[in-house]
């Protein structure tokens, strides 16, 4: 049977077409398009990833630090003997050592380690959080100007039949079969449905906005959601499930943990402070002072084995202790706030999925209604047992069942990504699938 909306669906492509040969063209035209664009144009990931690669860096700074350590250093100056008994003799004097050392012990360095690598994790964590955020925002973005579009063809739609009755009206009026009040009134209710038309025209300017403030570019064109959506429920079909997928698979929470993780090796590398040192050292070069050209200038070489025992730094240990010890708190703080916060919007996003279906079916069932009430009242009008203000309401109820199916639709479709994003699955495989339902 085809279906009721199918009339107005097409003027909202229209509507969308109109509106985005308005902008600045771009080859996106679907919705992995536009996610391809925003891999490789949206801010908001580049930055995390920046930030990834620099902790990563710290990581490996905080690795240097146990590794052997080489240096050289050369000198070249003039030495003036004022003797009592000589004449005053200057002579060129050079200093060249090679200096290699190694950390045998420090607590603190291995801690600083530990911590600067679940750091690293948790930008690793971080990353791909922001990866599955972006598939959201892409899909989000993508289907407000979707829905823009067919608010805009729905309005649209309303003013001309609020402009058909206003001429039916002046054609009854002219005819003596109406007063000049239905004509005010057939004005009134189209003056007000100019006005909406005009909203709904930047809504959808500003919903397109919002794609190009994630790829850098306007689409040209946006294909449009398909009428037979596929309405299966959420497999499983277990909200505890996904809870128990999301607190296992959720990556903001992964990083939450590392967090913590790095928390704890910045407590022990601050407690480390009250800790002994041991290094070991190699220096080898000429003797400080030896002529410049001697040939008598004999190398030496010095082993060392330092020992550094902390005694007293003023309470400075201590306190960075404390803070270490506060700031661990701080994340484990975090970390529990976010496990809430995800068990807390999985289950409203499984709610969102199995709730949409009921939604779309009801504004289907509600869109063919108010077809056949205003194909009803219309009648009724013709033969005199219906008003004109029927006649418009009957109008407003479809525009309004229309503008509600529409919202179902594209809720339904960014609900079941809002959950796979819950449970930390959300890949490029689950924009595919919904770009095959669109046309």
């Amino acid at each position: 049977m085809r279906e009721p909306w199918r009339p107005w669906r097409a003027l909202a492509t229209g509507a969308l077409a109109c509106a985005l040969c308005a902008c600045r063209p771009a080859c996106a035209d679907d919705l992995l398009d536009v996610w391809r664009l925003a891999r490789a144009n949206d801010p908001v990931l580049a930055a995390a990833d920046a930030q990834r690669a620099g902790s990563h860096d710290l990581a490996d700074q905080a690795r240097a630090a146990l590794l052997p350590q080489a240096s050289a250093t050369a000198s070249i100056g003039r030495e003036r003997d004022s003797g009592a008994t000589q004449p005053a003799a200057s002579s060129h004097v050079t200093d060249t050592t090679l200096g290699v050392s190694q950390v045998v012990f420090d607590a603190a360095l291995w801690s600083q380690l530990r911590a600067a690598r679940a750091s690293a994790d948790a930008q690793d964590a971080t990353l791909e959080a922001a990866r599955q955020a972006l598939c959201l925002r892409v899909a989000t973005a993508y289907f407000d100007a979707l829905l823009a579009a067919d608010l805009l063809a729905s309005v649209q739609a309303n003013e001309d039949a609020f402009g058909e009755q206003v001429a039916q009206s002046r054609q009854r009026y002219a005819a003596g079969l109406d007063a000049q009040v239905d004509v005010d009134q057939s004005r009134s209710y189209q003056a007000l449905a100019h006005g909406n038309t005009v909203a709904a025209r930047q809504a959808l300017a500003d919903a397109l906005a919002a794609v190009a403030e994630i790829t850098g570019s306007t689409p040209a064109t946006l294909k449009t959601l398909r009428g037979d959506l596929p309405l299966a429920p959420p497999q499983p079909a277990d909200a505890q499930a996904w809870v128990a997928s999301a607190l296992l698979g959720n990556p903001a929470l992964r990083a939450a943990g590392k967090d913590v993780d790095a928390a704890d090796g910045a407590v022990d590398a601050a407690r480390a402070g009250h800790l002994p040192t041991l290094s070991a050292g190699l220096n080898l070069g000429r003797p400080t002072g030896a002529p410049y050209g001697d040939a008598s200038g004999r190398l030496s070489n010095t082993a060392l084995l330092t020992l550094n025992v902390p005694l007293f730094s003023g309470g400075a240990t201590q306190a960075r202790v404390s803070q270490a010890v506060h700031q661990r708190e701080g994340a484990r703080d975090a970390l529990e706030t976010r496990r809430r916060a995800i068990e807390r919007t999985t289950k409203a996003a499984y709610g969102s999925v199995v709730t949409g279906i009921a939604q779309v079916q009801a504004t289907r069932d509600a869109v063919a209604a108010a077809q056949a009430s205003l194909a009803a009242t219309r009648i009724g009008r013709e033969v005199g047992n219906r008003s004109m203000t029927d006649v418009l309401n009957a109008i407003q109820t479809l525009a309004q069942a229309q503008a509600a199916q529409a919202q179902a639709r594209h809720q339904f479709i960014l609900g079941r990504l809002q959950l796979q994003q819950a449970a930390g699955a959300l890949t490029e495989a689950d924009l595919a699938n919904v770009n095959a339902l669109l046309q």
